[in-house]
């Protein structure tokens, strides 16, 4: 039997960060994964802020963004009554060249290093993939299965099983982590069940769906307007979303089914897409798959003694505002530090049921977000006066786009993108003062402990979570203070720490303290204008001890 210190069972973007992630702490984990290759299907087509800067991290970030679309490309989404007719709104977004400027001269205190990154999430797993499989501290099991799983008292014992020839091989392990999808073995295995809101009927964005992969390079010479990401149109017969995968003719749709029953029907989306388009244009299908929009589920555990679940394994989101991907990738960076500091030695018994802790919450949060965005676009109605070439179609069209406008912030939402506050958490040493409210549209930078460590560009403009390391940083923000003891006392403990000078008289505006204890998932867990009275207790509390 062989034995490896991790296994992480699913190899979407959760399970692939959440193996880089080990792999960074040189950590030894196996990755089973049923394909034999990452998904080569249109998914979402966001990777928010957080997770752009936990690819940078990774050393992985700047080429992710050479992904998907051209740099130049926008990013707008727009609302037509077809893509031949008239727009009825517009929200206009930057392409990837104008961020990219943009940060190049962002003040040092600007809170986004690395911009909202649109591109599908199919490129991007394959560029995970190949990242993946040049770690060595990472085997990818790729094209195998788990097909039984048995706790025993020090240890997890999991039968793997290649999907193509089914040979079996039995593996040891000291944690498992369940990464496989709303379908989870995993969790299934434990037992676990999901909670929350299933979906509704609703005129668009809840219900049974189809999403289409195809190819239509025509459009572009009928198209009457500026280029966009997503293409939506919305009149008295159709409501569909264009997205853009490559900006050469490469797209997906989502087309709602009349039930849950009915297969995809390749001349009904044709049809859809040519009324949306408004033109009878060339159409190469390449795949379509049926699935549920409008859910909103967080599991009722995240950890089960040495086990751990995570991504869509322990929630499942309506795609509304690009979170649920999202979600897990922060996840697995949550997860993985605390995973470890267990193998390492480092960790006591409560570090890694802080991850539930720290977690669902967040999962209830964000779930809660999505379908609640999706429920204000299938509530705005269309009347049959909108195509009407007319002063009346005039006024109908312009009174809808603005409701359409109003949808800005399913774009946006950067509270959060950046807001996850860990508030409460046993490893969180408060320091007594009142976290920001928690705004879904707006990021309130805060040291306050719990929170993502405020962000700061140094005079080099090298980003200070450039300098944090993998493990724990003690930032050193204002006047001479000896560190030592607090060294001494993460040296003793085998807890991975380092220092760090913030020189800018900024970064102590920034974080109101002279010391603060950045974790490994770059939160903030502690701060003060002096260490504390017992450096060793302070370290015992954030590892769970």
């Amino acid at each position: 039997m062989r034995h490896v210190p991790v296994v992480v069972v699913g190899g979407g973007p959760v399970g692939m960060v959440l193996a880089m992630s080990l792999a960074g702490f040189n950590v030894r984990t196996m990755l089973v994964n049923t394909e034999p290759n990452s998904r080569w299907f249109p998914k979402g087509s966001t990777h928010n802020a957080r997770t752009m800067e936990h690819y940078r991290r990774l050393g992985i970030a700047r080429d992710i963004r050479k992904l998907g679309l051209p740099t130049d490309h926008p990013t707008d989404v727009g609302f037509f009554t077809a893509l031949n007719g008239w727009e009825l709104g517009r929200i206009a977004m930057p392409s990837e060249q104008e961020k990219t400027a943009a940060v190049a001269h962002a003040a040092p205190t600007d809170q986004v290093p690395e911009p909202l990154f649109r591109c599908n999430q199919m490129y991007v797993e394959a560029a995970l993939l190949k990242h993946l499989q040049t770690l060595d501290m990472v085997e990818s099991r790729f094209g195998w299965r788990c097909v039984e799983i048995a706790e025993r008292p020090e240890r997890i014992e999991i039968v793997i099983e290649n999907a193509e020839t089914g040979q079996r091989e039995t593996i040891s392990c000291d944690y498992l982590a369940g990464c496989d999808g709303p379908q989870s073995t995993v969790r299934r295995h434990l037992g676990i069940a999901y909670r929350g809101e299933r979906p509704e009927e609703q005129s668009y964005g809840s219900g049974a769906t189809v999403a289409t992969h195809l190819r239509a390079p025509g459009l572009y010479r009928i198209l009457k307007h500026k280029r966009c990401w997503q293409y939506r149109t919305v009149h008295p017969e159709v409501r569909s979303n264009l997205v853009t995968l490559d900006g050469k003719g490469a797209f997906t749709i989502n087309t709602k089914l009349r039930n849950p029953d009915d297969k995809p029907d390749p001349v009904l989306v044709a049809d859809l897409i040519r009324q949306s388009v408004g033109a009878n244009i060339e159409i190469e299908f390449i795949e379509h798959r049926p699935w549920t929009a409008g859910h909103a589920l967080v599991a009722d555990r995240f950890v089960s003694g040495r086990i751990a679940l995570a991504g869509d394994a322990v929630h499942i989101f309506t795609p509304t505002g690009g979170f649920g991907m999202n979600t897990g990738v922060d996840d697995a960076v949550n997860l993985a530090w605390k995973i470890a500091a267990m193998v390492s030695g480092w960790g006591g018994p409560n570090l890694l049921a802080s991850y539930e802790i720290e977690r669902r919450p967040i999962a209830f949060r964000n779930t809660g977000m999505a379908k609640a965005l999706s429920r204000g676009m299938g509530k705005i109605s269309v009347d049959d006066g909108l195509l009407q070439d007319s002063a009346a179609g005039d006024a109908s069209r312009a009174a809808l786009g603005k409701r359409l406008e109003l949808s800005r912030e399913e774009f946006a939402s950067i509270g959060i993108q950046l807001g996850a506050r860990y508030d409460g958490s046993p490893i969180i040493a408060s320091d007594g003062t009142a976290p920001p409210a928690d705004d879904p549209h707006v990021y309130h930078p805060s040291a306050c402990p719990g929170g993502r460590a405020p962000h700061l560009f140094l005079p080099d403009r090298s980003s200070l979570f450039d300098h944090l390391g993998t493990g724990f940083c003690l930032l050193h923000l204002h006047r001479d203070h000896n560190t030592r003891v607090m060294e001494d006392a993460a040296r003793a403990r085998g807890i991975p720490l380092k220092t760090f000078k913030v020189d800018p008289p900024e970064g102590r505006a920034l974080y109101e303290c002279d010391l603060a204890l950045i974790r490994p998932d770059q939160h903030v867990a502690w701060r003060g204008s002096a260490l504390p009275a017992d450096c060793g207790a302070l370290l015992a509390r954030v590892t769970g001890w």
